[in-house]
């Protein structure tokens, strides 16, 4: 199929002005007490430092991601085209594959090396938002989207609705909306959803994957609901402990790369380290959220089995 390939605006790019002035208009309630929430100077200006990072590595390198997507655009199966009803296919197609790869960014120490960076704030403002990685093009982390163009959605479409996806998030990193209506809360990814994403609270880990849509998240059994009597306590489980950029950006990659140099470990156990669940060690002397949600439950009987939570442990 012959046809000209739309000149697809740099949404994110464009959107940047819009994140800033909305980011600066909830400082200020915030600071003024007329927004929920809390502003650290600090940490808002690593996040958008970190922001910025980001669209100069995505200028200078994301030539890499496209021309792997490029090279699997050969294979496809199908051509979808461009035309209103296959962004809309796109667009629902896309949010899934998100969905597994955000889990993937949670579930693999690769690729958390570099999403390790948006959860590493123990703030939680629109700042957060900003907040993001400057190494994914060299993760290998567009892999897992390469099967939405095998099925024909052309690489450029589909970068286009990741950047829409990625702009509808930007609202949702705040604590100064409760809750949206039902009917909104049982679809679409909120604010409330997505605070139980970035929670540490060992009932809120690993959940909540949804970029658009929270359905994915019912259907496959990652959803929790935020819990009232349970406030979200945000960052990682291992504080970073700095607010230098760099430091940000790579040192989660710094600690795989140091742990799997270690001496007198097995192959096996260097391949652990670069890509089993975080907290894996080969001796066991560390704690995924698994570990962490199990110790909880053992720790509250009263919560074992609950949203989020595992059952007691058999005797």
């Amino acid at each position: 199929m012959k046809y000209d390939v739309p000149d697809f605006p740099a949404v994110l790019m464009f959107a940047a002005p819009a994140f800033f002035a909305l980011m600066a208009i909830e400082w200020i309630l915030v600071a003024r007490r007329k927004l929920a929430g809390t502003y650290v100077a600090k940490d808002a200006f690593t996040s958008m430092s970190m922001g910025l990072g980001q669209l100069v590595s995505d200028i200078l390198m994301g030539a890499i991601s496209l021309g792997i997507m490029m090279w699997f655009w050969k294979y496809r199966i199908f051509d979808w085209g461009f035309g209103l009803w296959s962004m809309a296919a796109c667009l629902l197609a896309q949010d899934f594959v998100y969905w597994y790869k955000h889990m993937a960014a949670h579930k693999i120490r690769w690729f958390w090396s570099a999403h390790n960076v948006h959860h590493s704030s123990e703030e939680y403002n629109l700042s957060t938002a900003l907040r993001q990685p400057w190494n994914n093009h060299f993760t290998g982390f567009v892999l897992l989207s390469t099967p939405l163009v095998l099925l024909g959605f052309h690489p450029l479409l589909v970068i286009f609705i990741g950047a829409v996806n990625l702009v509808y998030q930007f609202w949702i990193h705040t604590q100064a909306i409760k809750r949206m209506p039902r009917w909104f809360e049982f679809i679409f990814n909120t604010p409330s959803h997505h605070r139980v994403h970035h929670g540490i609270n060992p009932r809120y880990l690993d959940s909540n994957y949804g970029g658009i849509l929270i359905i994915w998240d019912r259907m496959f059994g990652t959803f929790v609901e935020e819990r009232d009597d349970d406030p979200v306590k945000y960052g990682i489980i291992t504080p970073i402990g700095t607010h230098n950029p760099a430091i940000v950006a790579f040192k989660e990659l710094a600690n795989i790369l140091k742990d799997a140099a270690m001496p007198g470990l097995k192959f096996k156990h260097r391949l652990g380290y670069l890509f089993a669940y975080p907290g894996w060690s080969h001796d066991g002397s560390r704690k995924g959220s698994k570990d962490l949600k199990q110790d909880y439950v053992i720790q509250n009987p009263d919560q074992a089995g609950m949203q989020g939570l595992p059952d007691l442990p058999a005797v």
